[in-house]
Formats: C-alpha cells, sequence, structure tokens
C-alpha cells in the first residue's frame, strides 16, 4: 500500500480557545486524539507508512505519537520550520520521505473509504494525480468539483459554478513529480495546484458514496463526535 502523507499543521483557528493550547489534530473525539483515531483507521486498511506535515504545535504531535509503533503505523515527520508552508508548500517539503506516489489527507478529516481500491484506480487510470469525490450538491460544504467517467473536468474552490454537484472529498494520491516542480520552501495552496490539474486534463477522479466527516469547525467536529460515539455504543 502506498505510503500517507498527513497535512497537520494548520492553525487550527475555528477551534479556539481550544487549539490555542492544542494542535487540532489532537482534539479529544470521544474519549481519543482525533490523530490516534486517523491512524488506527489507516492501520486497518493496511497502510504501514505516515508521514505527519506539522507546523503550528507540531512538537505536541511527534510527543504524543513517536514514532508510530504503538499505534501500528511508522510515522516520520516532516516541520513547517518557523514559516508555515500552507498545505501545497508542507507536502513539497516532504517528498524526500514519501516516495514516487503517495496518499495524501488532511489531520482533520476521517474519510471512510476503501484506500486499496483508490490506489488502484490512481494505477489504472495513469494520471499524475487523483481526487476522490464526493455527490454533495452543497450538502456538506460548497460543491467545487465537475465530475464525469473517471476524470475531473474542473476543480475550482473560488469560482463555484451551478454545474458544479461534487466536491473534494479530502483523499488524494499524486505522483512526485508533480511537487517536485514546485519552488522549495515556499507556501502555496494545494487547491491551486489541483486546480490546474484539472485544466490541463491530468486529474484522475474516484467517486465514494460515504460521507465524509471532519473537526475544522465546532460543528463538524460535534458530528464527529457523535459519529464515533455511535461506532463504539457509547
Amino acid at each position: 500500500m502506498l505510503p500517507v502523507a498527513i497535512l497537520a499543521g494548520g492553525l487550527a483557528t475555528r477551534l479556539r480557545p481550544t487549539t490555542e493550547t492544542i494542535p487540532k489534530a489532537l482534539v479529544d473525539v470521544a474519549g481519543e486524539p482525533f490523530l490516534h483515531r486517523q491512524l488506527g483507521y489507516l492501520r486497518e486498511q493496511g497502510i504501514g507508512d505516515v508521514v505527519l506535515c506539522t507546523g503550528y504545535l507540531g512538537e505536541q504531535i511527534e510527543a504524543a505519537v513517536g514514532n508510530g509503533a504503538a499505534l501500528g503505523v511508522r510515522v516520520d515527520y516532516s516541520l513547517d520550520g518557523h514559516t508555515l508552508l500552507g498545505t501545497g508548500g508542507a507536502l513539497r517539503r516532504a517528498l524526500p520521505l514519501l516516495g514516487d506516489a503517495f496518499f495524501v489527507l488532511y489531520g482533520d478529516s476521517f474519510l471512510p473509504c476503501d484506500f486499496g481500491a483508490v490506489a488502484r484506480s490512481f494505477e489504472q487510470r495513469a494520471k499524475p494525480a487523483l481526487m476522490t469525490v464526493l455527490r454533495n450538491q452543497d450538502r456538506w460544504d460548497k460543491s467545487n468539483v465537475i465530475y464525469r467517467d473517471g476524470q475531473v473536468l474542473l476543480y475550482d474552490k473560488q469560482a463555484p459554478q451551478a454545474e458544479m454537484a461534487y466536491i473534494d472529498y479530502g483523499l488524494s494520491v499524486f505522483r512526485a513529480t508533480v511537487l517536485a516542480e514546485e519552488p522549495a520552501d515556499t507556501a502555496f495552496d494545494l487547491a491551486d495546484v489541483f486546480h490546474r490539474l484539472s485544466v490541463a486534463g491530468d486529474l484522475a477522479g474516484y467517486e465514494v458514496t460515504e460521507r465524509f466527516y471532519e473537526i475544522g469547525s465546532p460543528e463538524g467536529l460535534q458530528e464527529t463526535v457523535d459519529y464515533f460515539s455511535k461506532r463504539s455504543g457509547q
């Protein structure tokens, strides 16, 4: 299975005051740090190698997770340093730890989907990147994707269009060459890379059907707590 890069370096301003003292990835979700839940799920999916891209309060994440052995995975770290690099810049910095191809997900998202099926689709489509998409129709957030027959025809967060019925689910796959073209140690947004790839016809798509959960907002955090509470029968 491909390694996974988790983008966990943001400031999490929407969850303050909680995130004034702990990073978002370590926020308690039904009795367990959210990142522990993420890593446990990745282990269940057969994933063994994870790179945590950290920034804000990243030392707390490393102290809580270590090398990942207690959670059944191998964890390396890529730190932003004194200047936050954004989602794209953080991933660009982590490339030496990730190999030729890898999954990417966000440190505030729980994504109930088949990672193996996503990886197989990526190989079959033979594009430099793949985005998982969910038929959203503005249910959970503003739709931002035009998707058809395994292809993301357009991804644009800045200029939503009426025909956009899908949303970026939060799990993607990249060839390292895509990010290697970007300047090192420079802040940029992964959304801009996705947009450029979609316009060029280089962004494959894979449709999932089960909704995502996220802890980036108080409302999303409560939904995620409810989800895990029900799963554990609490």
